[in-house]
């Protein structure tokens, strides 16, 4: 939403927009940590560079957040940059991803043209949209990457830094919010929603107790029955949905 200044201020903001020039400013971009499982792995999506800095290294998607060409038009905001390089990056509708503000990283010198601050956000890809994804134009090569033993030994920029920020972050929200529904197919069995948990900690979950977990789950009315069943190699699963 746009505020209207007094016009008793009017005079103060012409003579500071005539000297704004002479500040330095530094440049924004937004970062993005997009998140997925599959076959039980947290996988990552990883941008190969064409251009310099970092030329053929491996990158998190992202781009500059785009500014007016003058004091009125003064661009887009944060949270629209962010959906604008999601769907650039991935292709993917903006309605179908979770997308979160994760955090601000602002050394000094954490790239190499100029004073960048990066606002980094992570987004959540169901597994059934991850194959959709596509190469934008300014990546040479777009590809998911196992957290656990693909994960590049070093990335562009301080990228490293901002995927572990990310992990650290879903981790401790999992147990507490109802992210781990967005990296699940629209119907999913509790032997799949287990699978984002194990994939999201590392770790196996004993499943009589997460089965008494689900339970809570659709007490609580987050999680309902669906229609049909999941073939499995044992036997028919029931399949759920997640309450929005």
């Amino acid at each position: 939403m746009k505020h209207s200044i007094p016009d008793t201020e009017k005079p103060f903001i012409d003579a500071y927009r005539a000297r704004a020039t002479a500040y330095p400013r530094p440049s924004v971009t937004v970062d993005l940590v997009i998140l997925t499982v599959q076959d039980t792995d947290l996988k990552l999506l990883l941008v190969r560079r064409k251009q310099p800095p970092f030329a053929d290294w491996w990158a998190l998607p992202g781009g500059f957040v785009r500014v007016g060409d003058g004091f009125e038009d003064q661009g887009e905001s944060l949270l629209d940059a962010a959906h604008r390089e999601l769907a650039e990056e991935t292709g993917l509708p903006r309605d179908k991803v979770f997308l979160e503000q994760l955090y601000t990283f602002g050394d000094a010198d954490r790239d190499p043209r100029m004073r960048v601050i990066s606002v980094a956000w992570y987004a959540l890809v169901r597994p059934d949209l991850a194959p959709f994804v596509t190469a934008g134009s300014d990546a040479a090569e777009v590809r998911w990457v196992s957290l656990s033993h693909e994960r590049p030994e070093a990335l562009a920029f301080d990228h490293d830094r901002i995927v572990d920020t990310a992990v650290e972050r879903i981790r401790g929200k999992v147990d507490y919010a109802p992210i781990a529904f967005d990296l699940v197919p629209p119907t999913f069995t509790v032997a799949e929603l287990r699978a984002v948990y194990e994939a999201i900690n590392g770790q196996r979950y004993d499943a009589s107790n997460f089965r008494r977990r689900f339970k809570r789950m659709i007490d609580d009315g987050l999680v309902a029955r669906a229609p049909g069943k999941r073939h499995t190699a044992r036997r028919p699963a029931a399949v759920y949905s997640f309450v929005r």
